[in-house]
């Protein structure tokens, strides 16, 4: 798994890094709540282990503000504060599953499968960014209570984007993913779609939801 740690107990974030790395995980380590966010919201990760008691942004803060990007990636927290209105308010916050130190580092890996697994085997039927929400199952976006009417590649193309929500998206992979084996590696056919998406999605409303990123690709985020 590609996994985020964010711990700043220097000692206990050295021992994670190198026993989920000897484990065969891919991992980032970070020491602080703004860093973990900035890193969580701008990479794809399997999985995030998020230790409560941060400086800067505290990890409720930090788990509350990735669900609020519309970012569903499994939140496992690490704390010292164990009472359990403390693992409510973690739970209720977004994570899935919680963690109380000291702890058994067998246990820990354990619980990380377990919550990746879970993701994986639950496929979500509807994906929202901040007021933006797209149902697969009905084929249907609402905006702020106004639903959008679109044409089937614009409903493919907004998924793609609500799915990498907060990540930059190239004109390469949003071409690989609407025409797959037909793509003939031109990437301006993109642009008029992104335009005629932009018209149904942010025009009218107060915030842009859809931004180009020069150079790279386009991101779908909320500020």
């Amino acid at each position: 798994m590609n996994l985020l740690v964010v711990e700043d107990d220097y000692t206990l974030g050295k021992a994670l890094h190198r026993g989920l790395s000897e484990a065969g995980h891919d991992c980032r380590l970070v020491r602080s709540g703004r860093k973990g966010l900035e890193e969580a919201t701008s990479q794809r990760f399997d999985a995030l282990v998020l230790d409560l008691l941060l400086p800067d942004l505290n990890g409720l803060e930090v788990v509350q503000q990735v669900r609020a990007a519309g970012i569903w990636t499994p939140v496992l927290l690490l704390t010292a504060l164990g009472s359990v209105e403390d693992r409510v308010k973690g739970l209720k916050a977004g994570a899935d599953d919680y963690l109380v130190k000291p702890f058994a580092f067998a246990e820990l890996l354990a619980r990380l499968e377990a919550i990746s697994r879970r993701t994986k085997d639950l496929p979500s039927t509807k994906l929202c960014v901040g007021p933006l929400e797209l149902d697969l199952t009905n084929r249907r976006v609402v905006r702020d209570g106004a639903e959008i009417t679109l044409t089937p590649t614009e409903f493919s193309l907004l998924e793609f984007l609500m799915r990498y929500a907060g990540q930059v998206v190239t004109r390469k992979m949003l071409c690989e993913h609407l025409w797959e084996s037909d793509w003939q590696g031109v990437t301006n056919v993109v642009e008029v779609h992104i335009n005629r998406l932009r018209g149904k999605v942010d025009r009218g409303f107060g915030e842009n939801l859809i931004q180009t990123i020069r150079g790279r690709g386009y991101s779908l985020r909320t500020t």
